[in-house]
């Protein structure tokens, strides 16, 4: 099994992905350990001194300016976890969790947070044997970390709360550590506090977001290329020189994807025909390269704050090198909330520019020759209607989710947390929008690749009927009288989720962006 090394110095995306939905086993580095035990060594020698130091000998919070004595620490470090461990609503999805608790070993292991090399190993002990702590969708203001999340994580670490077994039952967080001869950890000074100040929760979505709307952009590049050629269109606009003077890299990216789906296409072109004359193509298809390249290079922003975010270490207070003990507002999830909503708005345009192409292709107006609605028998069959309604659907609920969450603040804590990020909400609606996208995209996709086969007498580029063959071995019918749509449209779903569409056209196109 593939395994990831936890050093001092941050993880990489790849390494969340692996751990996170790969199961992949994670170990400390010696040099992890090691600077665990120096952080550790400082922390005790202030834990021995009279004078208060946050977190280390106070309360949290709005309370902190209360010093507790030696003898009700490691209570206090047990009570922040329960009493913070205050989630409701849904359980959220196992990867998440795995993610969420993998990065906050992430922090843990820099030697900053002053957490004991036991406490460190135990996390990954969790991890390896596949315990995931039950986390509720609610609780997290992004600010102070995800706390209520990480409290729940924590909480399993103490050998309470609920968890999801490696068999997928929940029991008992106690149970099953029992099971996989895993001791519970007795907190000490600060290590609570340290398990719950982090933004990896909503940095963990981040990532795998990015991971999936990375091959969903090139998906929808490539139902772009599908449904201009299916519209008779012209590729001459994705001509690389015409994007040189407008130099966005998304942009080209995106271009020379369409182009080499379009390679030798007979539909392209068509402009002056008498059936169909038209000066340009309408801006859902002329413009898909302006409107997906720009998704694009707000990917490439928003993968530059993961990546920076992913080599942080984010506690309060931190241990520095030279000794001290520092407080500081690092878990502020501003920077990772931005482009968590940044990226919301980006997939919700790509999906209406989707839908407006979808659109297109069913109306027999704007279609250039395919039928209404591409019905079999248009009155008696409504051919693909009411997908596109399903479509339309889908887009609008994703403006709604494109309202940005870090634009918000609700003060907490007495007005101690009086400005916090929303970043867990932004991450949980953007998860959404991302599933959201992968249907709509779907259902263009379901559209353009029918669209083609009635265009009788015309020969669709090598590249395109490579995609109409593997989808319809996947499930998605092509053309025909009026069935049961739902299922065509969940296995075009599935077809794209897996990436069996991109995987489709790339051995004639070679890699795409």
């Amino acid at each position: 099994m593939h395994t990831v090394v936890v050093g001092t110095s941050g993880v990489t995306a790849e390494d969340v992905i692996a751990v996170a939905r790969g199961n992949a086993r994670v170990e400390l580095s010696g040099e992890a350990l090691d600077a665990l035990a120096r952080a550790r060594r400082i922390v005790d020698a202030l834990a021995a001194k009279p004078e208060p130091v946050y977190g280390v000998s106070t309360g949290f919070g709005a309370l902190a300016s209360r010093h507790i004595s030696p003898e009700l620490r490691a209570q206090l470090q047990r009570n922040i976890v329960r009493s913070h461990a205050a989630g409701m609503g849904p359980r959220v999805e196992r990867e998440v969790v795995r993610a969420l608790m993998f990065l906050r070993l992430k922090t843990v292991a820099s030697g900053h947070t002053g957490v004991r090399p036991s406490v460190a190993q135990t996390m990954a002990d969790v991890l390896n044997a596949g315990i995931t702590p039950v986390v509720h969708e609610y609780g997290s203001l992004g600010c102070s970390g995800d706390l209520a999340p990480l409290s729940h994580c924590a909480l399993a670490l103490m050998g309470e709360g609920d968890a999801e077994g490696p068999d997928g039952t929940v029991r008992p967080a106690g149970e099953l550590l029992a099971e996989a001869g895993i001791e519970p950890v007795e907190l000490r000074e600060k290590e609570g506090l340290a398990l719950l100040n982090g933004t990896d929760g909503m940095l963990g979505m981040l990532v795998m977001a990015l991971a999936d709307l990375g091959r969903l952009y090139t998906s929808a590049d490539i139902t772009a290329a599908l449904t201009l050629e299916a519209l008779l269109g012209t590729e001459k606009v994705l001509q690389p020189e015409l994007h040189a003077i407008r130099p966005h890299p998304g942009q080209s990216a995106s271009a020379a994807n369409m182009a080499a789906v379009l390679r030798g296409s007979g539909l392209t072109g068509h402009f002056q025909e008498e059936s169909a004359p038209r000066v340009q193509d309408a801006y859902s298809v002329r413009c898909a390269p302006q409107v997906a390249g720009a998704g694009r290079d707000t990917m490439a922003h928003a993968a530059l704050v993961a990546s920076r975010e992913l080599a942080a270490a984010v506690d309060n207070p931190v241990v520095l090198p030279d000794g001290r003990v520092e407080s500081n507002g690092n878990f502020h999830g501003a920077p990772v909330a931005y482009v968590l909503d940044f990226l919301a708005i980006a997939a919700a345009d790509l999906g209406s520019i989707a839908e407006r192409r979808t659109d297109r292709l069913l109306d027999k107006n704007r279609s250039h020759g395919l039928p209404p609605f591409l019905a079999d028998d248009a009155g008696v069959d409504s051919g693909l209607m009411i997908a596109q309604y399903t479509q339309a659907a889908l887009v609008s609920e994703m403006k709604r989710l494109a309202v940005p969450a870090s634009a918000d603040s609700i003060p907490s804590s007495a007005m101690q947390e009086d400005h916090v990020s929303m970043g867990w909400s932004a991450a949980r609606k953007l998860r959404t929008a991302v599933d959201n996208l992968t249907r709509i995209i779907a259902i263009e996709l379901y559209a353009a690749t029918r669209a083609i086969e009635l265009r009788h007498g015309l020969t669709p580029a090598p590249a395109s009927r490579a995609a109409i063959a593997a989808a319809r071995a996947a499930g998605v019918q092509g053309p025909g009288p009026d069935r049961f749509l739902a299922p065509d449209l969940a296995a075009a779903d599935a077809f794209v989720r897996s990436g069996g569409l991109v995987a489709a056209v790339e051995p004639v196109t070679g890699p795409l962006a």
